[in-house]
């Protein structure tokens, strides 16, 4: 008898030249190939995801100071999985089960249902499709409060744009006009311009020895209402884009990764809906009304360049 693969059940989608792999554990986008090349620095059907790698982040994205919160006269207590910096983080449905809804050559679709509990006393239902076409990879997602009291909610997605070049000779291009400043923690303490430093990439350019663990806001969009975050080079751009909902890009280069061979072979580009410790802020925090719901969508194409 084969063993299980640590990430479940392998959904697999094809369109032309592209291909797409999402796991039964955390909807995960394991891999996505393009005319023959990786889109994505993901991670091996005998092995777990690594650093969020291709991981949904729910409901709420990125770090949560001391994994306490308070909304609606209610208090989450979620346990810290961050232990060196004390935070909680990127949520609650990244390691669970989703159920199948259903599946095409092109497309499938995962839902999940995260029940009361003291991380996060509201039901949450939450849906995904996966979809491939002559654009690239189209992700959509919709999540609803099924409780009887109004929820907060945040969403992120953690996919590694590779062109398999280290991350020093690509060049970059977010279109933010701010970023976030952290502190020792990883948790925002103010924002600034980044015209005039090293975390202006307005302007396409190499990225060099910048390192970035670094939120981008105040995203310029363009005339469909997307915003657009690109990496370019060996003749190629991987482009990723996010639709309105989506209000934050959080740009990691790993330069932390574990075991050090990982390090700077991608760059996460996270579309967030709202900005790290968003549940103890408040800020952009979506409020979800019973019964009422939220629905978003991003995606990843590659171009030559």
């Amino acid at each position: 008898m084969q063993p299980h693969p640590p990430s479940g059940e392998q959904h697999e989608i094809r369109y032309a030249d592209q291909g797409v792999v999402v796991t039964e554990v955390g909807a995960t986008l394991r891999s996505y190939s393009a005319g023959g090349f990786d889109v994505l620095d993901g991670f091996s059907v005998d092995e777990p995801s690594s650093a969020g790698r291709g991981q949904v982040l729910a409901p709420w994205p990125n770090r949560l100071d001391g994994g306490r919160y308070a909304f609606g006269g209610r208090e989450g207590s979620a346990s810290i999985d961050e232990k060196e910096l004390g935070n909680a983080i990127h949520g609650l449905v990244r390691w669970v089960p989703w159920g199948l809804g259903s599946r095409t050559e092109e497309a499938v679709a995962l839902d999940c249902v995260l029940h009361p509990q003291p991380a996060y006393p509201w039901r949450l239902e939450l849906g995904l499709e996966y979809r491939l076409g002559p654009d690239g990879l189209t992700v959509r997602v919709r999540a609803t409060n099924a409780s009887a009291e109004p929820a907060p909610f945040g969403i992120g997605f953690h996919p590694y744009l590779t062109l398999g070049i280290p991350v020093d000779d690509v060049r970059l291009t977010i279109p933010a006009s701010r970023r976030l400043i952290t502190d020792e923690r990883a948790l925002p303490v103010g924002e600034e311009e980044v015209d005039g430093t090293s975390f202006d990439f307005r302007s396409t350019r190499t990225i060099g020895l910048t390192q970035l663990d670094t939120c981008f806001a105040s995203l310029a969009r363009e005339s469909d209402g997307r915003v657009r975050a690109r990496l370019e080079g060996e003749g190629r751009v991987v482009e990723l884009w996010a639709d309105a909902g989506f209000a934050y890009l959080q740009a990691y280069t790993g330069d932390t990764l574990e075991p050090a061979s990982r390090r700077r072979q991608g760059v996460a580009i996270e579309p967030m809906t709202c900005r790290p410790n968003a549940f103890v802020s408040g800020v952009d925090v979506i409020r979800l009304e019973p019964n009422a719901a939220w629905s978003g969508a991003w995606g990843i194409s590659l171009h030559r360049g």
